[in-house]
């Protein structure tokens, strides 16, 4: 998520939209939780030949599989269905309003600033602001609320089920996730400086642009034309350079990120296994186990962005 004091009043004004899309990612994520259930009741179904209903022994076939597997398994599909578009068009709904009035803002406000200004501050800089900055606090804003938030009702409804089924179990799950935590915190920062990179590298790039294309009569009477375009291709590298590098650093950090959950799982589906002879416990805490991981996981591979850096810089422009 991000603050700031340009941001924060957008938080009051689209209030009722989040408030919606919150209540619809609540009620998404209790759904899920509901899959494990199932899942669990097929399997222990499976190997025993019987299944509860209401306290009453029932024979585990066909029709117990439509009524009471196959039927709320449909229902819960289309309701996590509705939920997730309903909290999609009210927390993205909400950014790219966000980014409107913004920019909408800043454009009356540059509108404003005397011409001293633009002659002293570089106006690849401004360019940086009015594009990548803005788009990143739209993403940051819409995907950072989201993923916050999912990740906080879901992970404390999925440690909350599995305690109820296993303390031992719940405890040892937890401890690769501390480390998870960690490690992606150490490889966050390091995203972060990738990103002022790219951000500096765009602005240079930026600012030269303006300026030979102010300048270009200059450049021409001087004959300059080889030497900018020797500049200008030096910058374009720069600049595919810090894209790159940031790209690739996501990307690694994404792969560590899934093979060390992939290879936590296994090892704790052995471990499972063999501590526990019941299916349906060991289906349903497995489930949420994956379900606890991938909430981690969602909230250490978004965009890292420093999150008064647009709000800081605007007011260094007033």
């Amino acid at each position: 998520m991000i603050f700031g004091k340009h941001i924060n009043r957008y938080y009051l004004k689209f209030g009722p939209m989040l408030l919606f899309g919150l209540a619809a990612l609540m009620m998404v994520d209790y759904l899920q939780l509901a899959i494990p259930k199932l899942y669990g009741a097929v399997v222990n179904g499976m190997n025993t030949g019987y299944a509860f209903v209401d306290g009453v022994q029932v024979s585990f076939d066909m029709n117990y599989v439509l009524d009471h597997i196959c039927m709320p398994m449909v229902k819960v599909i289309l309701a996590i269905i509705v939920g997730r578009f309903l909290w999609r068009l009210c927390f993205f709904g909400s950014a790219v309003k966000l980014e409107e009035d913004l920019r909408n803002r800043m454009f009356r406000h540059a509108q404003e600033l005397s011409r001293e200004y633009y002659q002293v501050n570089k106006v690849g800089d401004l360019m940086s602001l009015f594009t990548n900055d803005l788009d990143t606090v739209q993403e940051c804003y819409g995907w950072g609320i989201m993923m916050f938030c999912d990740a906080l009702l879901m992970g404390v409804l999925a440690v909350r089920n599995m305690w109820q089924m296993d303390h031992i179990l719940t405890i040892l799950s937890l401890i690769p996730m501390a480390f998870l935590l960690a490690s992606a915190t150490v490889v966050g920062k390091q995203l972060t400086r990738k990103w002022d990179a790219r951000q500096e590298a765009y602005s240079r790039l930026s600012d030269f642009s303006q300026e030979s294309f102010s300048g270009i009569g200059v450049i021409k009477a001087f004959v300059k034309e080889a030497k900018e375009l020797i500049a200008f291709k030096k910058l374009n590298v720069e600049n595919e350079n810090a894209n790159i590098d940031h790209t690739k650093a996501s990307v690694l950090m994404r792969i560590l990120v899934t093979l060390f959950v992939e290879s936590v799982i296994v090892r704790e589906n052995d471990v499972v296994i063999t501590i526990n002879e019941t299916p349906m416990l060991e289906t349903k805490l497995l489930k949420e186990h994956i379900f606890t991981r991938q909430e981690v996981n969602s909230i250490k591979t978004e965009e890292p962005v420093v999150q008064q850096k647009l709000t800081e810089q605007i007011n260094n422009h007033k």
